[in-house]
């Protein structure tokens, strides 16, 4: 199942719950056996009037999450072409409930970010009440690489972030680094790699009786300050008001070719995000577009919703199945996509994906 559960006693009798995602050869990648685990933990901590803050954390030096089992996913896909495979339905459905159980979570819950924050990773990340980034910590959502797109919840999140940003960041699959997350409101506290042991034992030591969201604020912000000299530089803010001029167009044809004139750029993360794109999926960059449209005036729940239509359709294109071929696989990185041309991709193919693929009420209706 690859997560450990464990729980620590403070000084006063007070119990910290610590969920370790523990598959490190696969930097931490989820599993359906592993989302399962940690929803009903999570559940089963909030219930429990002794446990009064929870830590989830990844295991390994390279990666908190590096997102979802999409290996499993595409296989799945190639055994049930043109069709949803019951995995996919499960799975996205299983993830979405314990993003939205995250984002909902009614105790303290802290998430460490260190290394690789991608996909599935990220969902964990955005849901968590206190969202704690390294040095090391790179989040991105890569999905226009293998012909997804950005989900667990990004076309909430992604959609509310400053001017064009969100946009860029999903089309190129940039990543940003721990002050871009604190400068994007992708994150709360910056701490040191070295901090986490450090931050247990303090949380430990708290009286959580009294006052706790100021103690507990007060003891963040102190670890904070003590590893602000390694904050990185900020990379995405300084370069917001030329990405928001090339974003200021009409339609996602205008987007993605705008977007992949930058693959010559000077600035060699601008020429790195351009180059990102153009070998991307134009069939993701159209959903792209009206996913963060469409998300703009929904809650999160909604969102969730409408991303499991998209999610299981994406399950019954080919576009998805190739991606993970060409970049995980065989890892020729040279997918075939169906449609190469952004231009080419028929609105009713776009329209379709965030149409219904289930018989009755939505599997999670219940999430409003």
């Amino acid at each position: 199942m690859s997560i450990d559960c464990e729980v620590l006693t403070g000084v006063d009798g007070a119990r910290i719950a610590i969920a370790t995602l523990n598959a490190p050869k696969t930097l931490n990648a989820l599993t359906l056996p592993m989302i399962e685990v940690l929803d009903e933990q999570l559940q089963a901590w909030a219930s429990d009037p002794g446990i009064v803050c929870v830590l989830l954390r990844g295991a390994g030096p390279k990666a908190f999450c590096a997102g979802g089992d999409v290996r499993g996913l595409a296989q799945a896909c190639l055994e049930h072409r043109g069709s949803v495979p019951p995995l996919a339905a499960s799975f996205f459905a299983a993830e979405y409930r314990l993003d939205h159980r995250l984002h909902t979570y009614p105790k303290p819950l802290l998430c460490w970010a260190h290394g690789h924050v991608l996909g599935g990773g990220m969902g964990l990340l955005q849901g968590s009440g206190v969202r704690i980034v390294t040095p090391s910590s790179r989040l991105a959502m890569p999905e226009i690489s293998i012909g997804l797109y950005p989900d667990v919840g990004a076309s909430w999140f992604l959609s509310r972030l400053p001017g064009k940003l969100g946009l860029f960041l999903a089309l190129t699959g940039s990543p940003i680094n721990a002050r871009d997350a604190l400068d994007l409101g992708l994150a709360d506290r910056f701490l040191g790699e070295q901090q986490q042991e450090a931050l247990v034992e303090e949380l430990l030591q708290l009286n959580w009786q009294e006052q706790t969201r100021l103690q507990l604020n007060s003891l963040l912000k102190a670890e904070q300050h003590r590893a602000f000299a390694e904050l990185p530089q900020a990379q995405w803010l300084p370069r917001r008001a030329l990405i928001d001029e090339l974003l200021d167009v009409a339609d996602p044809v205008a987007a993605w070719r705008a977007l992949c004139d930058l693959s010559q750029h000077a600035d060699p993360l601008l020429a790195e995000a351009g180059v990102r794109l153009h070998e991307g999926c134009p069939l993701t960059g159209r959903l792209i577009w009206e996913q963060l449209d469409r998300a703009r005036h929904l809650s999160l729940a909604q969102v969730l919703q409408m991303e499991y239509a998209m999610s299981l359709n994406c399950c019954r294109h080919p576009e998805f199945s190739e991606g993970v071929r060409a970049r995980l696989l065989d890892k020729d990185n040279q997918p075939r996509w169906h449609w190469p041309d952004i231009a080419q991709v028929p609105e009713a193919v776009v329209e379709a994906h965030f149409s219904k693929v289930w018989e009755g009420r939505h599997p999670l209706a219940d999430l409003a």
